[in-house]
């Protein structure tokens, strides 16, 4: 079977063999109290991947944004979520404004929507609210990201500050992989960076990154640091190799990622079918109207091709999740039974 519902973007798996041993998997306190071996380490060096000045470590990003947005609710603001952001960080604004409705108000705006963003955080900086922008630093499917140089000077300009996930990003995007704030400079920024190790290193812990006052704020006042286990010392073992493997071989995993996407969508183009994506390893095949999905969707299946089926509105599409580790066959393969069921229906 090739298998495209995977988000090991860069094929890390961290076997037990490749990490270094540890002792004992937790302390049996929480981070408050003391932190695993590593971690501080392994922040300081996600921080400076991603170029900005200190990083905490979180067990996921569900911890992250809902204590983040509990510590932003401190001050009366709205939190402006740009519509192509992911449900994780907007639940944890959503629950913030729940427990604090008279400190914090959430708004959606279009996504990518500059004009609309700009129009909101200007009527909450004449009305003494502080402007929160909640973007993704890239939405698999999406044409382009946001603006997100734009909206960290709009949010810099209205005394507010930007939100990213940037969990599709870290790993995949930027200079070593670095992300969103190198690739599109936002240091210097009022920004915030949470994004999970998740998808393209491999490692299911999340990192809080941004200014050194912030991220301390952010530790002081962490109910996930105070009530809940710290990440494992296996994923901060798990999350040194994955930067290790990135410093050694990662801009050769990230290229043969980009060639494993234009193999992809040269093959469905030549065949007339419609593939959204770019170069980003999240392709989506939109299917023809009147295609059943579900059919087609199994019969891929039958082929030895295991994807994901959308429903995207009126039209039905395929999710195809490359990775370094997929072969040029195992693209081939892919490509071609799309291609033959196609046929089959004309």
């Amino acid at each position: 079977m090739a298998d495209f519902s995977s988000a090991l973007y860069l094929g890390m798996h961290h076997a037990t063999r490749q990490l270094a041993p540890w002792r004992q998997l937790s302390l049996g306190k929480p981070a408050a109290l003391a932190e695993p071996c590593g971690a501080r380490e392994l922040a300081g060096e996600l921080a400076a991947l991603q170029g900005c000045a200190a990083a905490s470590l979180l067990p996921s990003t569900l911890h992250l944004f809902f204590d983040l947005f509990r510590m932003l609710a401190r001050v009366r603001c709205t939190v402006l979520v740009d519509g192509g952001a992911y449900p994780l960080a907007r639940w944890g604004g959503v629950c913030a404004a729940a427990l604090a409705p008279e400190q914090m108000r959430v708004q959606e705006f279009a996504a990518g929507s500059l004009g609309a963003a700009r129009r909101v955080a200007r009527h909450c900086h004449e009305t003494g609210r502080m402007p929160v922008i909640l973007a993704d630093g890239y939405t698999p499917g999406a044409a382009r990201p946001p603006p997100l140089a734009a909206y960290a000077a709009l949010a810099q300009a209205t005394g507010g500050c930007l939100v990213l996930d940037d969990t599709q990003a870290l790993g995949v995007l930027g200079e070593q992989g670095s992300g969103s704030p190198r690739l599109h400079r936002l240091q210097g920024m009022p920004v915030l960076v949470g994004a999970s190790l998740a998808k393209g290193f491999g490692v299911p812990l999340a990192v809080l990154a941004g200014e050194t006052a912030m991220v301390a704020r952010f530790e002081a006042g962490s109910a996930a640091r105070l009530h809940c286990s710290p990440p494992s010392l296996a994923q901060i073992n798990a999350g040194q190799h994955a930067l290790l493997v990135n410093r050694n071989c990662g801009d050769g995993l990230r290229a043969i990622l980009r060639q494993r996407c234009r193999q992809f969508r040269r093959a469905l183009v030549l065949a007339g079918l419609r593939c959204e994506g770019g170069e980003f390893p999240v392709q989506r095949v939109l299917l023809p109207p009147g295609c059943d999905g579900f059919r087609l969707h199994a019969a891929l299946r039958r082929r030895g091709v295991q994807c994901l089926l959308q429903d995207a509105g009126r039209r039905m599409a395929l999710m195809f999740l490359l990775r370094a580790d997929h072969t040029v066959q195992d693209v081939a393969l892919a490509t071609m039974a799309v291609i033959s069921y196609m046929k089959e229906l004309a």
